[in-house]
């Protein structure tokens, strides 16, 4: 035993292994992480705040400690626009874009890892391709393709939920075949032979072996379809109208030519990002990679 390691037990100080990090590092890790704890928790406590004072106290100086509390924000906030209709709106189109694109997804996404057809290359290219160019440079187009299509067969796709919910499978579905592409492709394919001899067609290996395999990779495509259909302000502002509204149009309505209820639009956002955030702490775990880990022998 070398001196140092003896002094160390004879003054009963902690033994450090020597491929531990510096103590400043640790410190100096600590208090950043603290720092940008802060920094993303601030305007959380803002807007809880915000949205606990009366509308005189927010619009006046502010106060970091709320010299009244009250809840009638919270309640004055369905009656003041139709919120509940908002909301119904949103999950609607939100979960039906979601449920679409991870499905068609599903499909072309294990098509095109397990199988080689005509065409293969310059699909995915296309797919890839898309997410290069801004959503804006869309909404023109489909603007004037729903408006004809309306005018010549009489489906109502502008200002329309199902318009909406074609509008967004637009730019989320292009990322999540592009994402279960590769996620498919890293599934071994000792696992599609397996389940072959074992007497399953394609669509049972795939629904039995890579489905399963894959529930972390489908579970982020459908965390990020869903987020991006929740708070996509640009075409939901142009493709519906006052009974389509969905939530990230519908908050605007807070603010008026006579007033802008700040409590009253805290409260509401507060309430419209439980969804997105329950969803998220449900299924944190399964955004884990690395189940199928060790599954080939």
């Amino acid at each position: 035993m070398s001196d140092t390691h003896v002094a160390r037990a004879a003054t009963g100080a902690p033994h450090r292994s020597p491929t531990a990090a510096p103590r400043s590092f640790v410190w100096s890790r600590r208090i950043f992480l603290t720092l940008l704890t802060g920094f993303v928790l601030l305007p959380v406590f803002v807007m809880v705040s915000s949205s606990l004072k009366p509308l005189e106290d927010v619009q006046g100086e502010f106060h970091w400690i709320p010299s009244g509390l009250t809840i009638r924000p919270y309640i004055d906030i369905w009656s003041t626009v139709p919120l509940a209709r908002y909301f119904t709106n949103s999950l609607i189109v939100a979960g039906t874009a979601t449920v679409c694109s991870v499905v068609i997804a599903v499909f072309a996404a294990y098509a095109v890892s397990r199988y080689r057809f005509r065409g293969k290359r310059v699909f995915t290219v296309t797919v890839l391709s898309t997410q290069m160019l801004p959503g804006i440079l869309f909404l023109l187009p489909l603007f004037l393709l729903y408006v004809n299509i309306g005018n010549a067969t009489g489906i109502a796709l502008f200002g329309s939920r199902g318009g909406l919910i074609l509008t967004y499978m637009t730019f989320t579905l292009p990322f999540s075949i592009w994402m279960l592409i590769g996620y498919f492709e890293s599934v071994p394919r000792d696992l599609d032979e397996a389940a072959l001899v074992d007497g399953c067609g394609p669509l049972g290996a795939l629904f039995r072996i890579i489905v399963p395999a894959a529930i972390p990779g489908i579970v982020a495509v459908a965390v990020y379809s869903f987020m991006t259909a929740w708070g996509e302000v640009l075409f939901a502002s142009v493709m519906t109208n006052d009974t389509t509204r969905t939530l990230s149009v519908g908050l605007g309505a807070y603010a008026n030519l006579n007033d802008v209820y700040w409590n009253q639009i805290m409260a509401a956002s507060l309430v419209v990002s439980v969804p997105v955030v329950a969803g998220f702490l449900l299924l944190q775990r399964y955004l884990v990679t690395g189940l199928t880990a060790g599954a080939v022998k």
